[in-house]
């Protein structure tokens, strides 16, 4: 069996954004890359389609966010996007509580309507709980950052249903990801540049791959060929899970999973937001997305609504989320030391460098390792 027919310059392993910007980058330097994916789409987690006039995110919510202007102006060469702000809305047991953490959530917490007095509770309680130094967990973190009070009712029941372990296991840097802001400001990013694309993620990928020089074939499973693949190809760009490229020689890194559930409702307005998240530890999903609120586009009389379940990762499953705590990390640096040992391979994404990365972020590495490869590109420029 032979893959590499055409002569191409590139596999790249994942139609998912860090494969397809370097097959787009490669294309207009004129060379021929073939992508490979496992699923039978391209886009990735971003893979989006429509269905009652509707864009359904398939693998959960998706909001383009980022302060980089250079990424920003990058992709807005393949689509137009919304000027979608996102709201969310926390669900605790019946109680409706406004996120991220603003004068919003602190008036419904407590009744405080100044930022001296929220300030002032929240340093109360984290005195109350002994939390001073350096936070070592995520608890110490949430805690020292909003105070007790919100810490139980809107973070650690959704934290630990989303990780899968307690809060005290997990690293502090995880919150560090939230805005906390003493103003009456539902955004939920801090960054600059926000919003979703009108026609859906998918059609974003359709044109960054819309090139004679880039041919894709999905349903393929890179494993099944490996050897075949690193013999055939000059190089390759591989995005798939780092330790399952090493046949997982020092163990398994650990991953979490998610599962959807979603359903089509005849209504035109089913939970008023696009997102409310259930942070509870009983209710066995961490959110709930209605998908019509993040484009106002839809059928009049349909709506679609997704529910997130987290789950343990196996190799039966979809890996998600890499858990960058302290062994898994040591663990990662085993398998990056083995890298070494295929120089014409570039791991990269979410998986590929094990780094849990917002889409912004998956952007920015993928445009680096185009800068590394291509001297005639630098991120200062398009």
């Amino acid at each position: 069996m032979k893959f590499n027919r055409k002569k191409y310059d590139y596999l790249i392993v994942g139609a998912g954004p860090y494969g397809s910007i370097f097959a787009h980058e490669a294309a207009k330097r004129g060379k021929r890359s073939l992508i490979i994916e496992r699923r039978s789409h391209i886009g990735g987690n971003m893979y989006t389609h429509k269905e009652h006039g509707i864009n359904v995110h398939d693998y959960g919510a998706h909001i383009f966010h980022t302060d980089n202007k250079v990424v920003w102006d990058y992709v807005n060469q393949f689509t137009e996007f919304n000027n979608y702000i996102n709201q969310v809305v926390a669900n605790y047991n019946g109680e409706l509580y406004n996120l991220p953490f603003n004068m919003n959530t602190f008036y419904q917490m407590w009744g405080v309507k100044t930022p001296k007095e929220a300030a002032a509770k929240i340093e109360e309680q984290k005195a109350k709980a002994g939390i001073s130094g350096r936070p070592k967990n995520l608890e110490e973190q949430a805690i020292s950052l909003i105070g007790t009070d919100i810490y139980e009712k809107l973070i650690k029941g959704y934290t630990e249903k989303q990780w899968g372990r307690k809060a005290t296991e997990l690293p502090s840097f995880i919150i560090r990801r939230l805005p906390v802001r003493y103003t009456f400001d539902n955004n939920y990013f801090n960054h600059r540049y926000q919003g979703v694309p009108v026609d859906g993620y998918t059609a974003l990928f359709d044109k960054m791959l819309d090139s004679d020089l880039i041919d894709v074939e999905t349903g393929v499973d890179f494993f099944s060929h490996k050897e075949v693949f690193l013999e055939e190809f000059p190089k390759i760009v591989y995005t798939g899970m780092i330790d399952q490229f090493f046949d997982y020689a020092f163990g398994e890194l650990e991953y979490r999973s998610v599962r959807f559930e979603s359903e089509t409702l005849k209504s035109d307005n089913a939970q008023g937001n696009a997102v409310i998240n259930y942070t509870d530890a009983k209710t066995p999903f961490t959110r709930v997305m209605e998908w019509r609120h993040f484009d106002k586009k839809a059928d009049e009389g349909y709506t679609i609504l997704t529910k997130e379940f987290p789950q343990n990762w196996d190799r039966t499953k979809e890996a998600y989320y890499p858990v960058n705590d302290e062994k898994n990390s040591k663990l990662f640096k085993k398998y990056k030391e083995e890298t070494k040992k295929y120089p014409n391979v570039i791991f990269g994404g979410r998986l590929g460098n094990y780094q849990y990365y917002d889409m912004d972020q998956v952007f920015g590495v993928a445009l680096k390792a185009v800068e590394k490869e291509f001297k005639d590109f630098t991120m200062d420029q398009k």
